[in-house]
């Protein structure tokens, strides 16, 4: 499927539905009795809302989670991806590093892959994205477990990798998966950058990559930002992730004016109007 999206002409919502327990933000929807009736449910809502893009994950990647195994990661996902995809019919991405979980995923109805890992954890992820010829979301990422830091009500959150500088070594990074992907035979423009807010940043790294978002620009390809709930808004304002809408606002306001195509969120509702407004300004959309 190539993406219909028309890169520019507004900002597109992607909302998140977490197939977890564990989900940093505590929206996981395996908590709930019927799983599958749940998450259609937020799907349907989402939409109503204003999403434009679904994402669905069944592993948690908050700071200090542990890995699951791809069947486990499999049995969550596939469920909820094949109800959704016959409740609705806007762009299900699957958010996964895992190849198998991915092919899985796509003949079950998804539509895009998000790799947080840009394709360096499994080597049949680039080929597989390939022969589907589906949009490919490559976030940047160099969380490493050792350098979480936990503080009770905030959650966790990276201190930081170890930059040269933060914005060339994070361009070489993602142009290193980029490459894999193209080698693999991926069309330029089915990728989709991430440089991934919260993996691998201290909090003040990741507030300057929101406010020089826009000198991710020069690859040449629709950028993805998704601070939504993040810790380093809860470290900044104090505050836990059901109490963070004002401050994801502020980021995907800001992110938004240097030149984010793309928004993933939690709070659809509230951050569609955001994205809205924003556009209104600084795309002159109506």
């Amino acid at each position: 499927m190539k993406t219909p999206l028309a890169w520019g002409a507004k900002t597109y919502v992607m909302g998140i539905i977490n197939a977890t327990p564990d989900s940093f933000s505590g929206d996981g929807v395996l908590a709930a009795q019927d799983v599958v009736e749940t998450a259609v449910a937020q799907a349907l809502q989402f939409v109503a809302d204003g999403a434009d893009i679904l994402d669905i994950g069944g592993e948690s990647t908050r700071p200090g989670s542990q890995p699951i195994t791809p069947e486990d990661e499999t049995a969550r996902i596939l469920p909820i991806i094949k109800a959704i995809r016959q409740a609705v019919d806007v762009p299900i991405s699957v958010d996964t590093y895992r190849a198998d979980v991915a092919r899985a995923a796509l003949e079950a109805g998804a539509d895009w892959i998000n790799d947080v890992w840009g394709l360096r954890m499994d080597d049949g992820m680039a080929a597989l994205v390939a022969e589907k010829g589906c949009p490919l979301v490559i976030m940047h990422n160099r969380s490493q477990p050792k350098d979480v830091i936990q503080i009770e009500k905030l959650g966790g959150m990276y201190q930081g990798a170890e930059y040269d500088d933060l914005f060339a070594d994070i361009i070489a990074d993602l142009q290193v998966s980029i490459d894999l992907a193209l080698a693999a035979g991926v069309e330029k423009s089915q990728i989709i950058i991430d440089p991934g807010i919260g993996f691998g940043k201290s909090r003040t790294q990741n507030m300057q990559l929101i406010d020089e978002l826009d000198r991710f620009k020069v690859m040449g390809y629709p950028i993805l930002l998704g601070p939504s709930r993040k810790s380093f808004i809860g470290y900044t304002l104090d505050l836990p992730p059901e109490e963070r809408v004002e401050g994801t606002a502020v980021t995907i306001t800001i992110g938004i004016d240097r030149g984010a195509d793309i928004v993933r969120v939690h709070d659809v509702k509230e951050m569609a109007r955001v994205a809205k407004m924003t556009d209104a300004i600084v795309r002159h959309s109506s």
